[in-house]
């Protein structure tokens, strides 16, 4: 990585954020979800481009915290607040609809963009199994797992190493 500044601005920009946020386990600091995605693609993926890493670390910023699109590209530039606008959900529109558009929009992402949404979903997978939402019920985190794999299905072609991370998240879970 040539811009490690870039990215532990981001980092600290991120955990600031998200200070006062928990993952949907009501117990885990918001900040380990974006750090994971930043681990998964340097350590399991071989990601080496410092837009994609810092793009992970503010993924959610826009989409779950004050933070504006305009605020990113003035701290990050153009390309890391493009990245996370491709990945930003838009949270006036209902539920379903914005899950139908991940799952369109998946395969007209940027490669950089990809490479995030990809490294999500297998944090996502991983949380699920490791510390479930207690109001989920199974049938609830089975759709979960099958939603992630029709919007993953968009991605492939991106990383093979981070799809096949993604294939064995999902194995794990025993779905047919």
């Amino acid at each position: 990585m040539t811009d490690l500044p870039l990215i532990i601005a981001a980092a600290h920009f991120a955990a600031d954020r998200h200070r006062d946020q928990r993952r949907r386990d009501t117990v885990t600091p918001f900040i380990n979800h974006p750090l994971a995605l930043a681990d998964i693609l340097v350590n399991e993926g071989g990601v080496r481009d410092p837009l994609v890493i810092a793009a992970a670390l503010l993924h959610d910023t826009v989409e779950d915290t004050e933070t504006t699109p305009a605020e990113l590209e003035a701290r990050f530039g153009a390309e890391v607040a493009g990245i996370v606008a491709e990945v930003t959900d838009d949270k006036a529109l209902p539920k379903q609809e914005r899950k139908a558009l991940q799952i369109a929009h998946a395969a007209h992402a940027s490669p950089r963009a990809k490479l995030v949404k990809l490294a999500d979903k297998i944090a996502n997978l991983r949380d699920l199994a490791a510390r479930p939402p207690l109001d989920w019920p199974q049938e609830r985190r089975d759709g979960y797992v099958r939603w992630s794999a029709e919007v993953v299905n968009g991605l492939r072609g991106t990383s093979a190493a981070l799809e096949a991370v993604f294939d064995a998240e999902v194995a794990g879970f025993g779905l047919a």
